[in-house]
């Protein structure tokens, strides 16, 4: 008999603990769950060989070396590669620019921003933003009129994400009336978005 009792005392016991443990808090509280946050994985922000010649390759089969002298500089973040075509006025600049714990497009938009553009046209005396778009798969293009040393220009400047960590600016400055040339080099280096207009 006691065990009887004994069991039927366990069940009430177990089913109050049931009955209990079903019937919702009515509470304004909220908890918080703590998710772990992944950090990304740095990389060193110094160029390595291969940052070197995927610059210096870039544009290699866009641009003859026999119209336009090259120099070139490697330094933290960055390998920058500059064309000179002095009979036509004109420059092309690009720069392999590493970004050591990656980047998406919202750090790109503030990087190319206000602050960013004033440091590149550093040189110039105006400059004047005429346009920006992009392709779906990320290609940027910004346009711009600028004046230096008393000459107009027209310089188009191209923004392509090229791995997770590093992302490849192209700079083409040309002498306003030398469009037809400005055109034919942007073509050669991004046919699918030579220009916003």
């Amino acid at each position: 008999m006691k065990r009887i009792i004994f069991m039927l005392l366990a069940l009430v016991i177990s089913s109050c603990g049931i009955s209990d443990s079903a019937t919702p808090l009515a509470t304004d509280e909220r908890t918080e769950i703590l998710l772990p946050t992944v950090t990304p994985v740095c990389i060193s922000p110094e160029p390595t060989q291969q940052d070197i010649d995927r610059a210096l390759s870039y544009a290699a089969e866009a641009i003859d070396p026999a119209e336009w002298e090259r120099t070139y500089t490697v330094s933290e973040s960055r390998v920058s590669v500059t064309w000179f075509n002095d009979p036509q006025g004109a420059i092309i600049f690009l720069e392999a620019l590493i970004f050591p714990c990656q980047y998406e497009e919202p750090g790109l938009d503030a990087y190319f921003g206000d602050g960013n553009w004033e440091a590149i046209f550093s040189n110039f005396e105006i400059y004047e933003m005429l346009d920006e778009c992009n392709t779906d798969d990320g290609l940027r293009l910004y346009e711009f009129d600028a004046v230096s040393r008393g000459s107009d220009y027209e310089v188009r400047y191209w923004v392509e994400n090229d791995t997770a960590t590093r992302v490849i600016t192209t700079m083409m400055t040309f002498p306003v009336g030398s469009e037809p040339l400005l055109d034919e080099y942007a073509f050669r280096l991004f046919p699918d978005l030579t220009t916003c207009s």
